[in-house]
């Protein structure tokens, strides 16, 4: 399968980057849709460098997109499946891109959206060099029962989801909150009222703080 590339952006402030955001896109969709939140987001990290994935697959429910992995059959195991085989395209984006940005695997932020976020909840908490921070939106904790043996790292994840999302219900980040604090993980979590299965400006803002104290624990000028 070939190797994950999409769009990118920046850095804002010019010159090499000090931070590596990896944006990962929802079922049916691809790196365009997501793209659009790194000039938002580099007014809080202007020497972060954004790169948004198409997703390995073409999407099964329809003529365009791209997806992780099939949603045609929810249960449990065929989404860990599904999850286990995308990881290594992952992980081998994750390494490809941060030797080409001169940056060490430990200055990359996992941000996902829906199917993004449960890919990058399963990918980043079993790298044996955790990522700066994971940013899961709208999605949910694929695998569960198997992080207390295969978590890797422990590093700053933020939740965030909308209260009347009908896609991926908020119980979803509720329980993954509560399996990632039992495991020792450091969470945020944000769940934003009225708010369907997307991002608002609550969402948005969270993000940027998130990535304003990555950057910050990487050091001066990140």
């Amino acid at each position: 399968m070939a190797a994950l590339d999409g769009p990118r952006w920046g850095p804002k402030a010019g010159g090499a980057p000090k931070l590596l955001v990896l944006l990962l896109h929802g079922y049916g969709a691809d790196g365009n849709d997501l793209i659009d939140l790194a000039p938002h987001w580099a007014q809080a990290v202007p020497e972060a460098l954004f790169v948004s994935p198409h997703a390995p697959q073409p999407c099964e429910g329809g003529p365009y997109g791209r997806q992780w992995f099939s949603l045609a059959d929810r249960r449990p195991a065929p989404l860990l499946a599904g999850a286990q085989a995308a990881r290594p395209l992952l992980d081998e984006l994750i390494a490809r891109e941060a030797a080409a940005a001169g940056l060490p695997e430990s200055a990359v932020v996992l941000m996902g959206f829906s199917q993004g976020a449960m890919m990058a909840l399963f990918t980043g908490l079993r790298r044996k060099a955790a990522p700066a921070g994971i940013m899961a939106y709208s999605g949910r904790l694929i695998g569960e029962e198997l992080l207390p043996d295969e978590i890797a790292g422990r590093p700053e994840v933020l939740l965030v989801h909308g209260e009347v999302d009908e896609v991926v219900p908020a119980a979803s980040s509720r329980a993954a909150e509560s399996a990632l604090k039992a495991a020792g993980v450091p969470v945020e979590a944000l769940y934003c009222p009225r708010l369907a299965h997307g991002i608002d400006d609550a969402g948005l803002s969270a993000g940027a703080l998130f990535l304003q104290r990555a950057a910050a624990r990487l050091g001066p000028g990140a």
